[in-house]
């Protein structure tokens, strides 16, 4: 055989320039970008109005520790049927389903705070339901977008949807802060609007390319997910960089201690830096669609973290606002390099049969390091302070990137998004 080996589908995203015209052309993409927005909006205001309120009633780091606790445990125990369920049955209704689950979970909310008959303990479950419900909805989100469009168009498109996800993360917490001066029930009334919003834009999208095949239920299929990221260091060295880097130098859990105790700020300020980092990633997403990474993308992942652990101990010990938002600029910035290598990766590099289960665990990945990483933050910082914490993780993240760079050759020395 002399013919030349057909090109990869990242080689093909990588070396095809896709403008942002043609995305527009594909109406499924446009409705998915849509309802990922709308979602991503009502988390985000949700979270600030949820947290500023349990923070309130209660002055404790170990209640916003618990917040992060409360979404993480049902991801854990769903993670291998989500990924099954997701390459079994129609993505686009299992997304919908999850976004009218969490707008009416938000509904029921935002009537207890507005009654004044929620307790804390109830928001903890309200909060467990939504964080069941995203376990769903984020894997099978993902597995969802390369059946919208041409795989010429799947790396482009996946900067475009991170753009628009930091846009709705820089809106949703500025609106959640500023609305939760008039109260707190207005905030979450309005974040469960945008789910239900997201859901009918959902309900609106129709795939260009068939539905995979159904496997069969087996033990191996349901854990053929793990399996498939053990079999390639280059995707388990990222995600597990991913994961102990964000584990332990997430000072999100702690913004409203930070806001309210050391930069003496009301929710507005709170609003200002949950803003900030996303401020910082649509920039880079911004920079990436134009400039797109075709050379040493794993040492570019591990300057990412290592200057996100750097941002992480300046913030931490920063008791001036404007440098306070500057280093979670720079947070937010370095972030998304690695996200958008980390995704880039997963999804180019899994067949569409498999994208559920794979996204299933890279989600639990992603929710280890956000959800239990807001859990480790509020325990440490109820043990030692919110400003010792916030140094001690960032000191860890740094360390943990020069650790993964000799545990993890194959992701140093990746040169493309392909490896």
């Amino acid at each position: 055989m002399t013919a030349q080996p057909s090109p990869s589908e990242g080689e093909i995203a990588a070396a095809a320039p896709a403008a942002p015209d043609r995305l527009l052309s594909h109406h499924g993409f446009v409705l998915f970008w849509v309802a990922r927005v709308l979602s991503a909006l009502g988390y985000q205001i949700a979270a600030v109005a949820i947290g500023w309120h349990v923070y309130a009633q209660t002055g404790s780091a170990y209640a916003l520790g618990l917040i992060g606790l409360a979404q993480f445990v049902p991801m854990v125990l769903l993670t291998f049927v989500v990924g099954h369920v997701a390459d079994r049955f129609d993505r686009r209704r299992i997304v919908m389903l999850c976004q009218v689950i969490e707008a009416a979970t938000l509904a029921f909310v935002t009537l207890g705070v507005i009654g004044d008959w929620l307790t804390v303990p109830a928001i903890f479950a309200a909060v467990a339901v939504l964080g069941a419900a995203r376990s769903f909805e984020s894997p099978t989100f993902s597995a969802l977008l390369p059946a919208l469009l041409p795989t010429e168009l799947l790396s482009r498109a996946l900067a475009i949807s991170s753009s628009a996800m930091q846009t709705a993360t820089i809106i949703g917490p500025s609106v959640g802060g500023l609305l939760y001066a008039l109260g707190a029930g207005l905030p979450l009334g309005l974040a469960a609007i945008c789910l239900a919003a997201a859901a009918m834009a959902t309900a609106l999208i129709k795939a260009e390319r068939a539905a995979p095949s159904r496997e069969p239920i087996t033990l191996h299929s349901v854990f053929s997910g793990v399996l498939f990221i053990r079999s390639r260091p280059l995707i388990l060295g990222t995600i597990s960089l991913d994961l102990f880097a964000v584990l332990l130098g997430g000072v999100t859990a702690l913004l409203p201690i930070f806001a309210h105790d050391v930069l003496q700020t009301g929710p507005w300020g709170l609003g200002l830096l949950r803003s900030a980092p996303a401020v910082g990633a649509i920039l880079m997403s911004i920079v990436l669609m134009r400039l797109s990474m075709h050379s040493r993308v794993g040492l570019k992942m591990f300057a990412a973290v290592i200057t996100f652990g750097l941002a992480t101990i300046v913030f931490s010990a920063s008791t001036n606002l404007i440098l306070s938002l500057a280093a979670l600029v720079v947070m937010g910035a370095a972030d998304n390099v690695s996200v958008v290598i980390r995704n880039s990766l997963v999804l180019l590099s899994t067949p569409d049969e498999m994208r559920g289960r794979v996204n299933a665990v890279n989600s639990l990945f992603i929710g280890t390091s956000n959800q239990l990483g807001e859990f480790e933050s509020g325990m440490v910082a109820g043990l030692i302070g919110a400003v010792p914490a916030g140094i001690i993780g960032g000191v860890g993240t740094v360390l943990v990137a020069l650790v993964w760079m000799r545990l993890f050759p194959a992701v140093r020395r990746a040169e493309t998004l392909t490896g």
